[in-house]
């Protein structure tokens, strides 16, 4: 019978012989191997990556066997590759939850159903290694786990991403050996792992060998000390060994590979060997210079990259190298639509290219250490890195009905304070090393106590030259006051209002840090330009990380095989957080959202704004830190009102330096009348992220020519009749069909072509977005979803031979409910075929404001083909339109459609002029602004159809082409976790007039 002592809940065991924490490097047997960084070419390093004998258990008391013995026969078992997560693999229970625990909150007690999976692999130990001391590394093993090598207990750990490293040297031999595993889903450091993701389990990074020298280097720190004006830089390598005196040798490579500095020296124990460096080139996430340090010692080399760089804080402003640096971050989980937790090199290299692509400079690692490797590459993209430990109990707090003190309930308790201070350690002493991290977090909302304090000291001891942040210690959450160990004040969804206030006010002596602002949930987020309005405002303001990158969607398919994106619920998972997983700026496989190319625009480092316009002069900012504008050109091009291009150019000398800005002249658009000026501000030359001629962003200008008398040629006769309570209006080449009774229009048609398959309606309803999940709850008492017309009266008159006027007061109403507005449409119908409407609308005072308001048109499926001038190529709304530009765009109803994997409002297009929706042919109505731009939507999908369901893959097209022309949208904020969405983008006003010209087309002909 097995025995494992059942350390999984004992707060005094967080491992058993697990070697203490170092940096991360690999051993290599020469220079040119190390600098590769391909583990593989190391002869000191054997994968045991690949497939594994594995066995899943119910719970860890049904494991009654003894795996683990060299003689036990695991032939029947599963093989399962590793690494991996066991849920993605067809084991145990999928499960998505944010705040909840999924257990009962009982710390430091589990269930005793504690899933368990049995791992085991045979490996070979070369010749080659005798004489070594072997160890394995453990990347990252969710939640804890035991270890056994050739039937013997090697030991235990728990921290699941962090490495624990074990030395085997007692326990095997030269030739065959058998290792083996006992991972269990919870233990007690579950209560601090209560991270918003899926929760996985299993060997989810590498697992490796290392055959290490019996003397040694064990861990290795590079500090830092550069002069005040950066002409002089000493590289300071804090050296650890092992096994006892032995000569170490170092030398410094520039990126060319040329020793610039050389020491060394024999360390017994620890000591320190300096390199001197003088005129240094800078790290910066702008210009990622990186040196190569080569350390020698025995048979082994073990190699850094070295970023030399300054963090400080001076007067409450965050500095990098002497600048004051604005972080324009994402929160990024470890996230794989297939894998989980899992994450390829590749899967990294394509994050880090799309973040690059979209001006983004900063990523804080939510909530955990990244694998090293992502910091590798995030000291060679260059990106500012906010490394957070991999603690959250925020699952406490609902558990005692979100009582105030209950978020600080484990924080402020000595019996896990060893625990806490665990999870700082081990990050810093792993990652302490690399130039990206700029910024210590001592973990995500687990309440703020002496447990916390202890951390942050024991950090800033450690590594003074970082800056140690945690938003948990805000005073809004009333815990320990004692925040002086804290370098910065960090806020969660703080308003535009409240950042604004603690930039304007002397005694913030701090820089403020938003770790997580502007929710990008689904169609979202629309807040973006008012925050960095603010951060560029205030010295103190240090910016922030939108939350958050990338949708969470598992992928898997339906019974029916259908591919869809799940989330939380789908599995059957108890308790979940439905889709609140699926918040990110890029889909799960990778495609960005809109909210990532508004983020983009908004962040962008150039900046081009008029000076004097009609002169030809423009003011051009360079938003960089570090580097200028040489690298960049802008390409020009002015269209006219029709689209087309009148004269077009470049400027490709912008030598601007950083934080500054200069003037340029395009001479060109003085003499032209009325247009569209674009700037496209292109990187020249080809990068790792981008090929040249890539965009980093634009401007527009409108130029407004004289107004022109408009020659209206004879408008021909229309004739009236009324049938039944229809109005009959007939002309040259159209008849339309008013219903009287009904207060609408019901029929367009021209040379017998009927344009619409149901009558107008007037609606304000939307599918409610992911942010509109907050004022959703008051738009369904408002009865906003269940509006119908009420027709209070109609009145009809020829006023000339050409014009017949219809007049309706109507009222829109929710049943069981006073009237939500009160209205008055005036229809005016001419011989020409067009028809006016000219809309006054009155909203009852105390109604919470509007989705939308605007006139609902149903036509036949075949209407596809939409053509605008408007904002474009891609949705757009009142708060959601800087990466939109104006033009006239082609372009289809399916194609307008955005898949949120959610279903939700989509699609909208704002500050249009006019729009036509026709088939293929071009027949079908032209709709244009009577006074302002209105915004538009065209859909296969019907509002009630997007409101209804709950996945992207359920929908159901209507059989028809849904046409929404709206005299306003409300924004799209980011209300489903930030502030409400700001005044100026709600449709909140009590009375408004709308007017719109609807005009049936065949246009290829017009």
């Amino acid at each position: 019978m097995i025995h494992i002592p059942k350390i999984w809940e004992n707060l005094e065991v967080m491992h058993l012989n697990r070697e203490a924490a170092r940096t991360a490097y690999i051993p290599y047997a020469d220079a040119e191997a190390a600098a590769s960084g391909k583990r593989g070419r190391s002869p000191f390093y054997r994968t045991l990556n690949g497939s594994w004998a594995f066995r899943y258990f119910t719970s860890v008391y049904d494991v009654k066997e003894p795996f683990y013995e060299t003689d036990a026969d695991v032939d029947s078992w599963d093989r399962l590759l590793v690494p991996s997560c066991w849920q993605t693999n067809g084991y145990d229970q999928m499960q998505y939850t944010n705040v909840n625990y999924p257990i009962p909150c009982d710390p430091p007690f589990v269930p005793e159903e504690n899933p368990a999976g049995a791992y085991v692999r045979e490996f070979h130990i070369p010749e080659s290694w005798n004489g070594k001391a072997t160890h394995v590394v453990f990347e990252g093993v969710n939640s804890c786990f035991y270890l056994w090598a050739n039937g013997r207990f090697v030991g235990y750990s728990q921290g699941s991403r962090v490495p624990a490293e074990f030395d085997l040297s007692p326990f095997v031999k030269p030739g065959a050996n058998k290792l083996a595993v006992l991972v269990l889903k919870w233990c007690d450091g579950t209560y601090i792992e209560d991270q918003d993701c899926w929760r996985y389990t299993g060997i989810f990074r590498d697992v490796y060998l290392l055959a290490r020298d019996e003397k040694r280097i064990r861990d290795i720190e590079l500090k830092q000390d550069l002069n005040k004006d950066f002409t002089r830089a000493v590289l300071q390598a804090a050296i650890e060994t092992a096994g006892g005196a032995m000569q170490v040798k170092l030398e410094l490579k520039n990126a060319e590979g040329q020793v610039v500095a050389a020491g060394g020296g024999s360390v017994d124990g620890s000591d320190t060997i300096e390199l001197e460096l003088a005129n240094p080139l800078l790290w910066n996430a702008e210009k990622p210079y990186l040196y190569r340090l080569v350390v020698q010692c025995g048979q082994e080399v073990l190699s850094f990259q070295v970023g030399f760089r300054r963090i400080e804080i001076e007067n409450g402003v965050f500095r990098i190298n002497g600048a004051a640096v604005k972080l324009k971050g994402v929160n990024r989980h470890d996230s794989h639509p297939v894998l989980g937790q899992t994450i390829p090199v590749n899967h990294m290299i394509k994050d880090l290219n799309l973040m690059k692509r979209h001006n983004i400079n900063t990523i804080r690692t939510s909530h955990y250490p990244n694998d090293s490797r992502f910091l590798d590459l995030c000291d060679e993209y260059g990106f500012y890195v906010i490394d957070e430990a991999d603690l959250e109990c925020h699952g406490i707090t609902s558990a005692e009905h979100w009582k105030p003190e209950a978020f600080h309930r484990l924080s402020t308790n000595p019996a896990w304070r060893e625990a806490f201070v665990d999870r700082a350690v081990r990050m810093v002493e792993r990652d302490k090393n690399h130039a990206c991290i700029v910024m210590w977090s001592m973990g995500n909302e687990s309440g703020y106590g002496e447990n916390h304090i202890a951390m942050q000291k024991w950090t800033r001891r450690r590594d003074p030259s970082r800056p140690v942040h945690y938003e948990g210690a805000a005073h809004g959450y009333k815990g320990n006051p004692n925040i002086e160990s804290l370098d910065v004040n960090s806020r969660m969804y703080a308003s535009v209002e409240e950042i604004h206030q603690y930039g304007a006010d002397p005694a913030n002596t701090k820089p403020l840090f938003l770790c997580e602002y502007s929710h990008a949930m689904g169609n979202g987020p629309g807040d973006l330009k008012e925050y960095w309005d603010a951060f560029y405002a205030y010295p103190n303001l240090m910016g922030g990380c939108v939350w958050e990158w990338n949708d969470h969607g598992a992928f898997t398919h339906t019974a029916d095989g259908t591919p869809f994106y799940a989330y939380g619920g789908d599995f059957g998972d108890k308790p979940n957080d439905g889709n609140f997983c699926i918040d990110g700026l890029i889909t799960p496989d990778r495609k960005p959202h809109v909210g990532l190319l508004e983020l983009k625009q908004v962040i962008a480092p150039v900046v081009i704004e008029a000076e004097e316009q009609k002169q030809g002069l423009f003011k051009v900012t360079n938003l960089y830190d570090f580097i200028d504008l040489s690298g960049v050109a802008l390409h020009w091009k002015l269209e006219n009102k029709e689209g087309r291009i009148v004269k077009q150019g470049q400027v490709t000398e912008l030598a601007i330096q950083p934080q500054q800005s200069g003037t340029i002249q395009i001479k060109e658009v003085i003499a032209e009348g009325e247009g569209i000026l674009t700037f496209s501000v292109r990187q020249k030359e080809e990068t790792v992220w981008a090929e040249a001629g890539y965009e980093i962003s634009f401007a527009q200008f409108e130029y407004e020519g004289q107004q022109a008398e408009t020659l209206r040629s004879a408008v021909p006769a229309i004739q009236a009749k009324e049938e039944d309570e229809l109005l009959v209006l007939l002309g040259e080449g159209f008849r339309h069909i008013f219903d009287l009774r009904r207060g609408t229009i019901k029929g367009i048609s021209k040379h017998g072509v009927e344009m619409l398959t149901a009558p107008a309606a007037f609606t304000i309803w939307r599918a409610p977005t992911d942010n509109d999940r907050n004022v959703k709850a008051k738009w369904l008492a408002g009865g906003y979803d269940r509006t119908g017309m009420k027709v209070y009266d109609t009145y009809w008159s020829q006023l000339n031979e050409s014009v017949v006027e219809v007049k309706v007061s109507f009222a829109l109403s929710g049943y069981q409910l006073y009237p939500i507005l009160k209205g008055a449409a005036v229809w005016r119908f001419d011989g020409s075929g067009a028809a006016e409407l000219s809309v006054t609308a009155d909203v009852r005072e105390e109604l919470v404001f509007l989705p939308r308001f605007g006139l609902r048109l149903e036509m036949a499926e075949t209407t596809e083909e939409i053509e605008y001038a408007g904002y474009g190529p891609h949705e757009s709304y009142v708060d959601k339109r800087r990466s939109s530009r104006k033009g006239i765009y082609l372009t289809t109803v399916e194609d307008m459609f955005e898949n949120y994997i959610f279903p939700q409002e989509n699609g909208s297009r704002y500050g249009t002029d006019w729009m036509v929706a026709s088939n293929e042919q071009g027949m079908g109505l032209r709709f244009e602004k009577m006074s302002g731009a209105f915004s538009f939507n065209a859909s296969h999908y019907t509002p009630e159809e997007l409101t209804e369901k709950t996945h992207s893959h359920l929908l159901q097209k209507s059989g028809r082409t849904i046409v929404h022309v709206d005299y306003k949208m409300s924004g799209v904020g980011s209300n489903s976790c930030g502030p409400e969405l700001l005044q100026q983008y709600r449709l909140d006003e009590k009375s408004f007039t709308f007017g719109i010209r609807i005009v049936p087309v065949f246009k290829e002909d017009e």
